[in-house]
This record gives C-alpha cells, sequence and structure tokens, in this order.
C-alpha cells in the first residue's frame, strides 16, 4: 500500500467513483451504439449522429459461461469508456491499450455500472448507456472530464469474478516461530485472527507462507485481486480489513501504488496463496505514519494477505 490506507488504481478512476447518488432507472437494451469485435480485443464501438436518449440500456453482446457478479464482489474487466453527448463522443479510458484490466468493486460504482455489471458473467462483453441521472448527476465529474449533460458509455469484457467471501485455496503451511504472529485458520468469508506476540518486533521485512497456493507466480505491474487484514504490532489491534470493507482489493504490485513492503513481498509469490507480512516503519507509512488509521511513525504492521488472482 501507498502511504495511506488502499485505494482504487488512478487507471480504473473513471469506472470507479464511490458516487452512489440516487437509484437505477429500470433501463432497456437500446444501447444505441454498435459494438464489434471479439472478447478479449479492443472493440470497435459506432456512435449514432443523433445525441444519446435519456434512457438507461445494459446489453450483452457476448455470452459468458463463467461465474456471475454479484453486489459485493470485485470484477476484473477490460473495458473501454466514453463520454457522449449532442457534442459528440470521445473517448476517455481504455484498459486494452495498458494491456491491463480494471477493477470494479461492486456496491461503490455509479449506479448505471452497478446495474451493467449485476449478474455479469466471466467471459461476457456487456455494453452499457449510462445517462446522467445514473452516472455522475447533474454536477458531471471535471477530473474525469464528464460534463453535468453527459451520457457514459462503457463496453466491458468480464475476466474474473471475486465473490466477498473468497479466501486463498492452496496447501496450508506449518507456522511456528515465536518471534512471529499466529494466525487463525483459513474460514470462507471471515478475516483470519492474528495474535502478536509479546516480543519485540523484527527490524525486517517478515514474509511467510501460510497457504501455499498453486497458481502462476505473480509478476511485477499485474493487477493483483487480494484479501487482506491489518493489524498492529504494539497491541494486535487491526486497523484494516478487506473482510470488513465487504468485497476483496485490488492493486497493482510492483510499480509504487501500494507500500514498499507489499511491492517486495508480493511479487513472485503464487496465486492461491496466503501470506503473513510483519512491515517495518520504514517500508510502510514511514516516519509521518498515517493519522486517520491511527498509525504512528514507529509502527510496525503485520498483514494477513490473501492472493486471489493476478491478471
Amino acid at each position: 500500500m501507498r502511504r495511506r490506507l488502499p485505494v482504487l488504481p488512478a487507471a480504473v478512476a473513471l469506472a470507479a467513483p464511490l458516487l452512489l447518488a440516487g437509484a437505477c432507472s429500470s433501463g432497456s437494451d437500446d444501447v444505441e451504439v454498435a459494438v464489434k469485435g471479439s472478447f478479449g480485443v479492443r472493440p470497435d464501438v459506432a456512435f449514432p449522429k443523433e445525441p444519446p436518449g435519456g434512457e438507461l440500456a445494459v446489453k450483452t453482446v457476448v455470452d459468458g459461461k463463467g461465474a456471475r457478479a454479484r453486489k459485493g464482489d470485485l470484477v476484473v474487466a477490460d473495458y473501454v469508456g466514453y463520454r457522449w453527448s449532442k457534442d459528440g463522443s470521445k473517448l476517455l479510458a481504455n484498459s486494452f491499450i495498458a494491456g491491463r484490466p480494471g477493477a470494479f468493486p461492486t456496491g461503490r460504482l455509479v449506479p448505471g455500472l452497478e446495474k451493467a455489471l449485476e449478474g455479469a458473467r466471466v467471459g461476457g462483453r456487456v455494453v452499457a448507456k449510462i445517462p446522467p441521472g445514473d452516472g455522475y448527476g447533474d454536477k458531471g465529474a471535471t477530473q474525469h472530464q464528464v460534463g453535468a449533460g453527459d451520457t457514459l458509455v462503457y463496453v466491458l469484457d468480464v475476466r474474473a469474478v471475486y465473490a466477498r467471501t473468497a479466501v486463498a485455496k492452496g496447501r496450508p503451511q506449518p507456522l511456528d516461530d515465536p518471534r512471529l504472529p499466529r494466525v487463525g485458520p483459513v474460514e470462507e468469508g471471515k478475516a483470519p485472527v492474528v495474535t502478536v506476540p509479546r516480543v519485540a518486533a523484527p527490524r525486517g521485512l517478515q514474509v511467510r507462507t501460510l497457504v501455499q497456493g498453486e497458481g502462476e507466480a505473480v509478476r511485477k505491474g499485474e493487477l493483483l485481486a487480494l484479501q487482506y487484514v491489518g493489524a498492529f504490532w504494539r497491541d494486535g489491534r487491526v486497523f484494516d480489513s478487506s473482510w470488513k470493507s465487504g468485497r476483496p482489493y485490488a492493486a497493482t504490485i510492483g510499480t509504487g501504488q501500494v507500500m514498499k513492503g507489499w511491492d517486495q513481498a508480493l511479487v513472485g509469490q503464487r496465486v492461491g496463496s496466503r501470506l503473513l507480512l510483519v512491515v517495518p516503519p520504514s517500508l510502510g507509512y514511514a516516519a509521518k505514519g498515517l493519522a486517520q488509521a491511527g498509525i504512528k511513525g514507529d509502527d510496525t504492521l503485520v498483514f494477513v494477505v490473501d492472493v486471489l488472482g493476478a491478471h
């Protein structure tokens, strides 16, 4: 993590604002735009000359056969995002260019995107036309180049869905070191119980595998789907948890988006693993700490991290 609590990757800021204003309209499947191309390949999107209609519209143009997305799930998808008004259309976001998908935490998206992803299946392509009332409202979002009257259009290729209850699945690895925290067993949907020993914190980064995953090794620059819980070494109190927030967390690893301790510890680990991390201040929030989370400048932090997927 960076020197703040986990945040959404900047690359998907357009896709995942913390805006929950209003309820979705009932909608239709007349998205008005023509979309061509195969799943996993940048779509060709053609806009009509007329301005967009005012109704929310969602259409599945490629059927998926994988898991369906539900509220509280983390959806990983390749996508393009446009703004559209009487003045024409403009491409605002394109994950296909970067070669890395975006993360869409359901339950925290604009209403139109919530509607678009509800029930979407892995392997499917969904097109959404989102009017202002189901998007950024009557004020727009200047930071995303979206005006007050702009309709949004998304084409989303759903790569993966991670349930709020997801946990590491692999071979348990015994850890019997009295100098390191004890971690309770894996239970689906529950954060593990972390018990910190009453000894001095180690000076350097400590990484231990609690569950050995059988997936591919994590590479620098990949988008990771994670569950985690963070606690203070000084008293064992939990200060942050993806289980408590109600959905898995996503972050690009090895690029400075997260704290140095995570970047160093997670690259090279196998998908499906559960890891114990003990992060010294120099690799965490450093001397400034993080006041809003109660983290002091000299705090050593303890994390248990489940690596659910890498993209």
